[in-house]
């Protein structure tokens, strides 16, 4: 027996040795998930834009610096990329303070009325300080005349209405579909301005952290994104107050951010269009799911035509180009600029130019007042 076995210790003492003496450099590891970014093959025509093809009007974006900003840098960008005009969603700024809230979109007025009047256009915000006080509605819907009076152009709800992060004078917190908040949609359909209205986030952060969830990598890096049914509330209780808000002001614009967070489901958006004809759509954050079902998306863009308006978030310029190539080209198997965002390759849609025009200009002109037309085509 000793004889047998001393010739199979000698060769697992052999492979070990061999192991132990390699470079450990040469030695393949497993790779995580974050890792694995192999380079494609597939050799198919690429035509990476970094301009659009028509002027078009980005009516999503954020400037929290704009009384003080120099308006001349942000439109030398803006021509590069042929944008027409900015909305910047953020007129009040960041504060909940009613005084900071008005100096801040008064400045921001100002400065572009001095400098780029043809060039930027400003939306207000609420300021839900004392919401629940007997005349905070009063007040906001008195501050709201006020602001549209002054030069805004709209009005931007951010997301922290419905979240937990927004609640009344007794702590509770504040649904989309508050009563208390009535007479301001009411307003806006009497001022004739649209509401552009961001709820909820993504679904599949209610979802989940496991192998089966396609934001994975998302919610791991942006562990703060994560939510549960009781932060605050389930994805769709947040959604079905924002369709009561627009289901019973249907003389009021709305804009609903992100497609309403429906663009990996454009059959049920299909319905939601229908059931809401005050209701229009923006692609901000969201081309990423256009770009993987382009024959899907393109239908309904060819339908919708009247009611999609060109919208980024945030300000990153470069980000622009994956925009236009998903929307003008017909390339194939391209990359998103985010992993974390879109690990998935994406596909152009190849819109007509009849829908590209309503897309980047025709449509947000129609809807947001007092917008200079003599920037863009007829």
């Amino acid at each position: 027996m000793k004889r047998l076995l001393l010739p199979v210790f000698a060769l697992i003492l052999g492979a070990a040795a061999h192991v132990f003496a390699q470079d450990p450099s040469t030695i393949t590891q497993p790779l995580g998930f974050e890792e694995y970014d192999p380079i494609s093959t597939l050799k198919v025509e690429e035509h990476p834009l970094r301009r659009a093809k028509f002027p078009f009007i980005d009516v999503h974006n954020h400037q929290y610096q704009m009384p003080t900003q120099d308006l001349k840098g942000l439109v030398a960008i803006m021509d590069s990329l042929n944008m027409g005009i900015m909305v910047n969603l953020s007129g009040r700024g960041g504060s909940q303070e009613w005084s900071e809230g008005t100096a801040t979109l008064k400045g921001s007025l100002e400065n572009v009325a001095k400098n780029e009047p043809k060039r930027i256009a400003i939306f207000t915000n609420l300021q839900f300080k004392g919401f629940g006080e007997k005349d905070w509605t009063s007040k906001a819907v008195k501050q709201l005349e006020d602001d549209v009076k002054m030069g805004a152009k709209g009005l931007k709800i951010y997301k922290s209405l419905g979240f937990s992060g927004i609640k009344d004078d007794k702590g509770n917190r504040v649904a989309v579909s508050d009563p208390r908040l009535q007479p301001i949609w009411q307003k806006c359909g009497q001022l004739g301005v649209p509401v552009l209205i961001h709820t909820a986030d993504v679904p599949s952060f209610w979802d989940p952290m496991d192998r089966y969830n396609e934001r994975w990598l998302e919610l791991k890096t942006h562990p703060g994104r994560r939510r549960s049914l009781n932060d605050p509330v389930s994805f769709d209780s947040l959604i079905a107050e924002q369709h009561h808000v627009f289901r019973i002001n249907p003389k009021t614009t709305f804009i609903n951010a992100h497609m309403g967070w429906y663009p990996n489901n454009l059959k049920k958006l299909d319905s939601l269009m229908t059931v809401f004809p005050n209701m229009y759509v923006e692609i901000g954050a969201v081309i990423a799911e256009l770009g993987r079902q382009p024959r899907a998306a393109k239908k309904f863009f060819d339908k919708y035509q009247d009611r999609v308006l060109f919208g980024k978030d945030s300000w990153v310029p470069a980000e622009y180009s994956t925009y236009f190539r998903v929307l003008e080209t017909e390339d194939e198997y391209f990359p998103y600029h985010k992993k974390y965002h879109a690990f998935w390759r994406m596909y152009g849609m190849g819109l007509s130019d009849e829908v590209l025009k309503k897309l980047y200009y025709k449509n947000a002109l129609r809807i947001i007042p007092g917008l200079d037309k003599s920037l863009f085509p007829k």
